[in-house]
């Protein structure tokens, strides 16, 4: 058990990356109301970013900057980050538009919970 519990210390931002994932996820599927859901898909998109940096790096690694630094030394890999940058855009760009699809939908039904749209719909549809 000390084991268990020692290698989960050491690795704590693969744990909390597993944590955020699991609160974003059972978000998403607990909550109807649309606003929620979307928090919990923003959730899950950090913990994802969250993996793929610590994914990147090396303990007691060195930046990738050339200079001064001991040529014997162990860089950290720039790469995840780099793709991480471009995914925090795209997810910012999507919750955008989740967002100004939620509104419309608020307009159009008066109501943001899926389920009271989805019955709002099928009684539209059946006349």
């Amino acid at each position: 058990m000390k084991v268990l519990l020692e290698k989960l210390l050491v690795n704590y931002p693969y744990v909390a990356a597993v944590i955020l994932f699991m609160i974003g996820a059972l978000t998403v599927l607990t909550r109807s109301n649309l606003f929620k859901k979307l928090l919990g898909i923003n959730i899950m998109e950090s913990a994802i970013f969250l993996m793929f940096v610590a994914g990147g790096n090396i303990r007691g690694g060195a930046a990738p900057i050339l200079g001064e630094v001991n040529p014997k030394s162990v860089y950290i890999n720039p790469l995840p980050s780099a793709l991480m940058l471009t995914g925090i855009v795209v997810s910012v760009s999507v919750t955008a538009f989740a967002l100004a699809l939620i509104v419309r939908l608020y307009k159009s039904y008066g109501t943001t919970d899926a389920r009271r749209i989805s019955q709002l719909r099928d009684e539209v549809t059946e006349r």
